[in-house]
């Protein structure tokens, strides 16, 4: 019991380390969300510029809503994209397998219902936690970094 809560106690110190981008909304399920000042098109060509500008690899992306018409569904304007640098993101894996779930970065763009485009992604302090990992705290420290910097991109300069 006692060694829960400390551990329970070093997640909490961690996670109140990491600061969130300034442009992203939190929620208290670990979900970062980040208004785009772009259309959908242009939101997902800006963060994959910025992806490939920054050497970062660039995985996989999938059309949520093509892939809902085909079954007949009808969803508004969803895409997941998945990145990473694996040097950064197999630290976490290594500290806990299980976090290999969350790995590589996904980041969600989808447009709501008065036509706002969203990107929507898991805060890694919220990883860490999920995870338990309480040694790798530069680490998610960096990623926090790294995914607030790409989604900055889609933030209205003005």
């Amino acid at each position: 019991m006692f060694a829960s809560i400390v551990r329970l106690a070093a997640v909490t110190a961690l996670a109140m380390s990491f600061a969130a981008p300034a442009a992203a909304q939190s929620t208290d399920n670990g979900v970062r969300r980040v208004k785009s000042a772009y259309s959908m098109q242009e939101s997902i060509a800006r963060i994959k510029a910025d992806i490939a500008a920054k050497g970062i690899l660039f995985f996989h992306q999938v059309d949520q809503s093509a892939l809902a018409a085909k079954a007949g569904i009808s969803l508004r304007p969803s895409t997941l994209l998945e990145f990473g640098n694996p040097p950064l993101g197999t630290q976490f894996i290594t500290a806990n397998a299980d976090a290999g779930l969350d790995w590589p970065v996904r980041l969600l763009l989808t447009q709501d219902d008065s036509g706002t485009v969203w990107a929507v992604y898991t805060d890694f302090t919220w990883i860490a936690a999920r995870h338990q990992i309480t040694t790798r705290g530069a680490q998610f420290m960096m990623a926090n970094q790294v995914v607030g910097s790409i989604t900055s991109t889609l933030v209205d300069p003005r």
